[in-house]
Protein backbone atom coordinates (compact mmCIF):
# COMPACT_ATOMS: atom_id res chain seq x y z
CA UNK A 1 0.00 0.00 0.00
CA UNK A 2 1.23 3.45 -0.09
CA UNK A 3 -0.47 7.14 0.83
CA UNK A 4 -2.65 8.69 -1.29
CA UNK A 5 -3.70 12.32 -1.85
CA UNK A 6 -6.69 14.44 -2.45
CA UNK A 7 -7.91 14.19 -5.93
CA UNK A 8 -10.77 16.82 -6.08
CA UNK A 9 -8.08 19.16 -5.50
CA UNK A 10 -5.51 18.01 -8.17
CA UNK A 11 -8.02 18.66 -10.73
CA UNK A 12 -6.71 20.45 -13.56
CA UNK A 13 -8.90 22.71 -16.12
CA UNK A 14 -9.72 22.46 -19.74
CA UNK A 15 -8.37 25.64 -21.34
CA UNK A 16 -9.54 25.23 -24.43
CA UNK A 17 -12.38 27.51 -26.20
CA UNK A 18 -15.41 26.68 -27.83
CA UNK A 19 -14.32 28.20 -30.80
CA UNK A 20 -11.20 25.74 -30.62
CA UNK A 21 -13.75 22.86 -31.11
CA UNK A 22 -15.80 24.30 -33.69
CA UNK A 23 -13.58 26.21 -35.91
CA UNK A 24 -13.41 25.32 -39.81
CA UNK A 25 -10.06 24.77 -38.77
CA UNK A 26 -10.34 21.81 -36.21
CA UNK A 27 -13.56 20.29 -38.58
CA UNK A 28 -10.97 19.96 -41.24
CA UNK A 29 -8.43 18.39 -39.62
CA UNK A 30 -11.00 15.96 -38.18
CA UNK A 31 -12.15 15.45 -41.32
CA UNK A 32 -9.18 13.86 -42.11
CA UNK A 33 -8.47 11.68 -39.50
CA UNK A 34 -12.27 10.61 -39.48
CA UNK A 35 -11.71 9.48 -43.52
CA UNK A 36 -9.44 7.07 -42.75
CA UNK A 37 -10.24 3.54 -43.98
CA UNK A 38 -14.20 4.71 -44.85
CA UNK A 39 -13.44 6.59 -48.24
CA UNK A 40 -15.64 3.32 -49.76
CA UNK A 41 -18.42 4.37 -47.63
CA UNK A 42 -21.08 5.39 -49.67
CA UNK A 43 -22.27 7.84 -47.11
CA UNK A 44 -19.02 9.14 -46.62
CA UNK A 45 -18.44 9.77 -50.20
CA UNK A 46 -21.90 11.83 -50.64
CA UNK A 47 -20.68 13.72 -47.87
CA UNK A 48 -17.58 14.26 -49.73
CA UNK A 49 -19.06 15.36 -52.87
CA UNK A 50 -20.07 18.83 -51.06
CA UNK A 51 -17.42 18.49 -48.28
CA UNK A 52 -16.97 22.69 -47.64
CA UNK A 53 -20.26 22.96 -47.92
CA UNK A 54 -20.90 20.84 -45.61
CA UNK A 55 -18.21 21.63 -42.85
CA UNK A 56 -19.49 25.33 -43.10
CA UNK A 57 -22.93 24.18 -42.13
CA UNK A 58 -21.75 22.26 -39.44
CA UNK A 59 -19.41 25.21 -38.46
CA UNK A 60 -22.36 27.58 -38.89
CA UNK A 61 -25.16 25.72 -36.86
CA UNK A 62 -22.21 24.97 -33.96
CA UNK A 63 -21.71 28.70 -34.03
CA UNK A 64 -25.07 29.87 -33.86
CA UNK A 65 -26.16 26.90 -31.45
CA UNK A 66 -28.72 25.49 -33.90
CA UNK A 67 -26.83 22.41 -34.08
CA UNK A 68 -28.87 18.97 -32.83
CA UNK A 69 -27.59 16.10 -33.20
CA UNK A 70 -28.95 13.03 -35.55
CA UNK A 71 -30.78 9.51 -35.10
CA UNK A 72 -28.47 6.43 -35.38
CA UNK A 73 -28.63 3.67 -37.38
CA UNK A 74 -28.39 0.06 -34.93
CA UNK A 75 -27.25 -3.04 -35.66
CA UNK A 76 -25.01 -6.08 -34.36
CA UNK A 77 -21.93 -7.68 -34.37
CA UNK A 78 -20.34 -10.84 -32.57
CA UNK A 79 -17.06 -9.26 -31.11
CA UNK A 80 -17.04 -12.03 -29.32
CA UNK A 81 -20.14 -11.74 -27.50
CA UNK A 82 -23.59 -10.00 -29.68
CA UNK A 83 -22.84 -6.48 -29.35
CA UNK A 84 -25.62 -3.53 -31.01
CA UNK A 85 -23.87 -0.99 -32.40
CA UNK A 86 -24.90 2.45 -33.05
CA UNK A 87 -24.15 4.25 -36.30
CA UNK A 88 -24.16 8.50 -36.49
CA UNK A 89 -24.60 10.30 -39.33
CA UNK A 90 -21.37 11.55 -40.90
CA UNK A 91 -21.88 14.79 -40.23
CA UNK A 92 -22.41 14.09 -36.44
CA UNK A 93 -19.61 11.63 -36.80
CA UNK A 94 -17.54 14.46 -38.20
CA UNK A 95 -18.07 16.21 -34.93
CA UNK A 96 -17.52 13.66 -32.73
CA UNK A 97 -13.92 13.83 -34.15
CA UNK A 98 -14.00 17.16 -34.34
CA UNK A 99 -14.32 17.07 -30.03
CA UNK A 100 -12.01 14.03 -29.57
CA UNK A 101 -9.13 16.01 -31.27
CA UNK A 102 -9.76 18.94 -28.22
CA UNK A 103 -10.70 16.70 -25.70
CA UNK A 104 -8.34 13.79 -25.70
CA UNK A 105 -4.82 14.98 -25.02
CA UNK A 106 -6.40 17.03 -21.84
CA UNK A 107 -8.23 14.19 -20.45
CA UNK A 108 -5.70 11.77 -21.28
CA UNK A 109 -3.43 13.41 -18.75
CA UNK A 110 -5.61 13.14 -15.78
CA UNK A 111 -5.85 9.67 -16.09
CA UNK A 112 -4.24 6.89 -14.21
CA UNK A 113 -1.19 4.84 -16.02
CA UNK A 114 -2.66 1.92 -15.73
CA UNK A 115 -6.06 2.11 -16.92
CA UNK A 116 -5.49 1.07 -20.60
CA UNK A 117 -7.97 0.63 -22.84
CA UNK A 118 -9.26 3.15 -25.49
CA UNK A 119 -5.78 5.40 -25.23
CA UNK A 120 -2.85 6.04 -27.25
CA UNK A 121 0.10 3.62 -27.10
CA UNK A 122 -1.66 1.71 -24.81
CA UNK A 123 -3.11 -1.74 -25.88
CA UNK A 124 -4.34 -5.44 -24.49
CA UNK A 125 -0.80 -6.79 -24.71
CA UNK A 126 0.59 -3.59 -22.41
CA UNK A 127 -1.83 -4.38 -20.19
CA UNK A 128 -1.29 -8.07 -19.64
CA UNK A 129 2.66 -7.27 -19.33
CA UNK A 130 1.47 -4.71 -16.88
CA UNK A 131 -0.28 -7.83 -15.17
CA UNK A 132 2.71 -9.77 -15.12
CA UNK A 133 5.19 -7.21 -13.91
CA UNK A 134 2.88 -6.33 -10.53
CA UNK A 135 2.18 -10.02 -9.87
CA UNK A 136 6.32 -10.33 -9.76
CA UNK A 137 6.22 -7.48 -7.78
CA UNK A 138 3.02 -8.37 -5.19
CA UNK A 139 4.74 -12.16 -5.30
CA UNK A 140 8.29 -10.60 -4.07
CA UNK A 141 9.54 -13.02 -7.26
CA UNK A 142 7.54 -15.34 -6.77
CA UNK A 143 8.17 -16.52 -3.19
CA UNK A 144 4.42 -16.02 -2.11
CA UNK A 145 1.25 -16.48 -3.19
CA UNK A 146 -1.01 -13.90 -4.35
CA UNK A 147 -4.37 -13.02 -5.07
CA UNK A 148 -5.83 -11.36 -7.86
CA UNK A 149 -9.54 -9.29 -7.53
CA UNK A 150 -11.18 -9.56 -10.49
CA UNK A 151 -14.23 -7.59 -11.09
CA UNK A 152 -16.36 -6.28 -14.30
CA UNK A 153 -19.32 -3.88 -14.43
CA UNK A 154 -22.58 -5.00 -15.65
CA UNK A 155 -23.94 -3.49 -18.66
CA UNK A 156 -21.20 -1.41 -19.11
CA UNK A 157 -22.23 0.92 -21.92
CA UNK A 158 -25.64 1.17 -21.15
CA UNK A 159 -25.74 2.36 -17.48
CA UNK A 160 -23.40 5.54 -17.88
CA UNK A 161 -25.88 8.27 -16.29
CA UNK A 162 -25.96 11.02 -17.95
CA UNK A 163 -26.68 13.71 -15.44
CA UNK A 164 -23.79 12.36 -13.56
CA UNK A 165 -21.40 12.23 -16.18
CA UNK A 166 -22.02 15.69 -17.79
CA UNK A 167 -21.59 16.39 -13.75
CA UNK A 168 -17.97 15.11 -13.64
CA UNK A 169 -17.37 16.87 -17.30
CA UNK A 170 -18.41 20.03 -15.73
CA UNK A 171 -15.59 19.27 -13.01
CA UNK A 172 -13.12 20.03 -15.60
CA UNK A 173 -14.58 22.45 -17.94
CA UNK A 174 -15.83 25.58 -17.02
CA UNK A 175 -16.90 26.63 -20.86
CA UNK A 176 -20.87 26.60 -21.10
CA UNK A 177 -20.67 26.34 -24.62
CA UNK A 178 -18.53 23.14 -25.27
CA UNK A 179 -20.78 21.45 -21.74
CA UNK A 180 -23.54 22.44 -23.98
CA UNK A 181 -22.33 20.57 -27.10
CA UNK A 182 -21.48 17.41 -25.08
CA UNK A 183 -24.85 17.42 -23.48
CA UNK A 184 -26.07 17.35 -26.85
CA UNK A 185 -23.93 14.67 -27.82
CA UNK A 186 -24.72 12.27 -24.84
CA UNK A 187 -28.11 12.80 -25.12
CA UNK A 188 -28.89 11.87 -28.26
CA UNK A 189 -28.81 8.00 -27.47
CA UNK A 190 -30.69 6.46 -24.79
CA UNK A 191 -30.36 3.07 -23.94
CA UNK A 192 -32.87 1.13 -21.13
CA UNK A 193 -33.70 4.55 -19.81
CA UNK A 194 -34.43 7.63 -20.64
CA UNK A 195 -30.93 9.80 -19.86
CA UNK A 196 -28.86 6.36 -19.23
CA UNK A 197 -26.53 4.62 -21.82
CA UNK A 198 -23.94 5.98 -24.25
CA UNK A 199 -23.88 4.33 -27.86
CA UNK A 200 -20.82 1.98 -28.73
CA UNK A 201 -20.60 3.16 -32.14
CA UNK A 202 -19.30 6.69 -31.20
CA UNK A 203 -15.67 7.65 -31.05
CA UNK A 204 -16.92 9.82 -28.05
CA UNK A 205 -18.11 7.37 -26.24
CA UNK A 206 -14.44 5.75 -25.95
CA UNK A 207 -13.64 8.85 -24.39
CA UNK A 208 -16.17 9.48 -22.21
CA UNK A 209 -16.32 6.26 -20.32
CA UNK A 210 -12.53 7.02 -19.55
CA UNK A 211 -13.31 9.52 -17.99
CA UNK A 212 -16.70 8.39 -15.97
CA UNK A 213 -14.61 5.46 -14.74
CA UNK A 214 -11.40 7.97 -14.08
CA UNK A 215 -13.55 9.48 -10.95
CA UNK A 216 -13.13 5.01 -9.92
CA UNK A 217 -9.58 4.51 -11.01
CA UNK A 218 -8.76 7.82 -8.73
CA UNK A 219 -11.00 6.34 -5.80
CA UNK A 220 -8.77 2.94 -6.04
CA UNK A 221 -5.69 4.79 -5.91
CA UNK A 222 -6.11 7.60 -3.81
CA UNK A 223 -8.29 6.74 -1.10
CA UNK A 224 -8.65 3.11 -0.82
CA UNK A 225 -4.52 3.74 -1.89
CA UNK A 226 -4.40 0.27 -3.89
CA UNK A 227 -0.79 -0.22 -5.34
CA UNK A 228 -1.39 -3.02 -8.08
CA UNK A 229 -5.01 -2.30 -10.08
CA UNK A 230 -5.27 -2.36 -13.53
CA UNK A 231 -8.40 -1.24 -15.72
CA UNK A 232 -9.00 -2.20 -19.01
CA UNK A 233 -12.82 -0.75 -20.22
CA UNK A 234 -15.30 -2.45 -17.62
CA UNK A 235 -13.07 -5.36 -16.52
CA UNK A 236 -10.69 -4.21 -13.42
CA UNK A 237 -8.28 -6.35 -11.24
CA UNK A 238 -6.62 -5.62 -7.67
CA UNK A 239 -3.44 -7.75 -6.92
CA UNK A 240 -2.31 -8.75 -2.89
CA UNK A 241 -1.42 -11.17 -0.88
CA UNK A 242 -4.04 -11.16 1.85
CA UNK A 243 -7.17 -12.77 0.42
CA UNK A 244 -8.98 -11.53 3.36
CA UNK A 245 -7.99 -7.54 2.22
CA UNK A 246 -9.54 -8.16 -1.24
CA UNK A 247 -12.91 -9.86 0.18
CA UNK A 248 -12.95 -6.66 2.22
CA UNK A 249 -13.00 -4.35 -0.59
CA UNK A 250 -15.64 -5.32 -2.69
CA UNK A 251 -18.28 -3.97 -0.47
CA UNK A 252 -16.52 -0.84 -0.78
CA UNK A 253 -16.10 -0.93 -4.18
CA UNK A 254 -19.64 -1.44 -4.78
CA UNK A 255 -20.87 1.25 -2.62
CA UNK A 256 -18.25 3.57 -4.44
CA UNK A 257 -19.77 2.47 -8.11
CA UNK A 258 -23.17 2.32 -7.11
CA UNK A 259 -23.69 5.98 -5.06
CA UNK A 260 -20.87 8.28 -7.47
CA UNK A 261 -21.55 6.64 -10.67
CA UNK A 262 -25.03 4.79 -10.73
CA UNK A 263 -22.87 1.82 -11.73
CA UNK A 264 -23.46 -2.11 -10.69
CA UNK A 265 -20.98 -4.67 -10.59
CA UNK A 266 -21.24 -8.01 -12.57
CA UNK A 267 -22.46 -10.78 -9.96
CA UNK A 268 -21.34 -13.62 -12.14
CA UNK A 269 -18.07 -12.21 -12.71
CA UNK A 270 -16.58 -11.02 -9.47
CA UNK A 271 -14.25 -13.82 -8.07
CA UNK A 272 -11.06 -13.67 -6.09
CA UNK A 273 -8.86 -16.44 -7.42
CA UNK A 274 -4.69 -17.04 -6.84
CA UNK A 275 -2.34 -16.70 -10.26
CA UNK A 276 -1.27 -20.41 -9.19
CA UNK A 277 -5.18 -21.47 -10.34
CA UNK A 278 -4.93 -19.30 -13.15
CA UNK A 279 -6.82 -15.53 -13.96
CA UNK A 280 -8.69 -14.87 -17.05
CA UNK A 281 -7.42 -11.82 -18.28
CA UNK A 282 -8.26 -9.95 -21.77
CA UNK A 283 -8.41 -13.23 -24.22
CA UNK A 284 -5.68 -15.02 -21.86
CA UNK A 285 -5.45 -17.43 -18.62
CA UNK A 286 -2.87 -16.18 -16.70
CA UNK A 287 -0.25 -18.08 -14.37
CA UNK A 288 3.10 -17.18 -12.73
CA UNK A 289 5.31 -17.66 -15.24
CA UNK A 290 3.10 -18.27 -18.79
CA UNK A 291 0.08 -16.97 -20.58
CA UNK A 292 -2.22 -19.63 -22.24
CA UNK A 293 -4.84 -18.41 -25.04
CA UNK A 294 -8.29 -18.29 -23.26
CA UNK A 295 -10.02 -21.94 -24.96
CA UNK A 296 -13.09 -19.24 -26.41
CA UNK A 297 -10.18 -16.80 -27.89
CA UNK A 298 -8.55 -20.47 -29.37
CA UNK A 299 -11.70 -21.77 -30.93
CA UNK A 300 -12.70 -18.26 -32.26
CA UNK A 301 -9.31 -17.74 -33.82
CA UNK A 302 -9.67 -21.26 -35.37
CA UNK A 303 -13.23 -20.65 -36.80
CA UNK A 304 -11.95 -17.14 -38.52
CA UNK A 305 -9.29 -18.60 -39.85
CA UNK A 306 -10.99 -21.46 -41.66
CA UNK A 307 -13.04 -19.34 -42.97
CA UNK A 308 -10.48 -16.45 -44.08
CA UNK A 309 -6.91 -17.64 -44.14
CA UNK A 310 -5.59 -14.16 -46.02
CA UNK A 311 -1.48 -13.45 -45.63
CA UNK A 312 -3.24 -10.19 -43.87
CA UNK A 313 -5.32 -12.51 -41.24
CA UNK A 314 -2.55 -14.64 -40.21
CA UNK A 315 -0.70 -11.91 -39.76
CA UNK A 316 -2.98 -10.82 -37.28
CA UNK A 317 -3.38 -13.61 -35.68
CA UNK A 318 0.53 -14.43 -35.69
CA UNK A 319 0.80 -10.94 -33.65
CA UNK A 320 -2.03 -11.94 -31.29
CA UNK A 321 0.05 -15.25 -31.00
CA UNK A 322 3.35 -14.02 -29.88
CA UNK A 323 2.12 -12.52 -26.78
CA UNK A 324 1.62 -15.95 -24.50
CA UNK A 325 2.84 -19.88 -24.81
CA UNK A 326 1.20 -20.86 -28.09
CA UNK A 327 4.21 -22.79 -30.06
CA UNK A 328 2.06 -25.70 -29.91
CA UNK A 329 -0.88 -23.83 -31.35
CA UNK A 330 1.23 -21.77 -34.31
CA UNK A 331 2.86 -25.15 -35.24
CA UNK A 332 -0.57 -26.32 -35.85
CA UNK A 333 -1.97 -24.03 -38.02
CA UNK A 334 1.07 -22.81 -39.56
CA UNK A 335 1.28 -19.20 -38.29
Amino acid sequence: MRGGGNFEGMRKKFIHTYQDIISVKNLLLAWKEFIKDKRNKKDVQEFQIRLMDNIFSLHRDLKTKSYCHGKYEAFNINDPKPRNIHKALVRDRLLHHALYRQLYPFFDRTFIPDSFSCRLNKATHKAMARFKLFAYKASKNRTRTIFILKCDIKKFFASVDHGVLVGILGKYINNADILWLLENVISSFNSTSKNVGLPLGNLTSQLLVNIYMNEFDQFVKHKLEVKYYIRYADDFLIIFDNKAYLESLIPTISDFLSSNLKLILHPDKVFIKTLASGVDFLGWVHFPDHRVLRKTTRNRMLKKLSENSSPATLASYRGLLKHGNTHKLAKKIKL
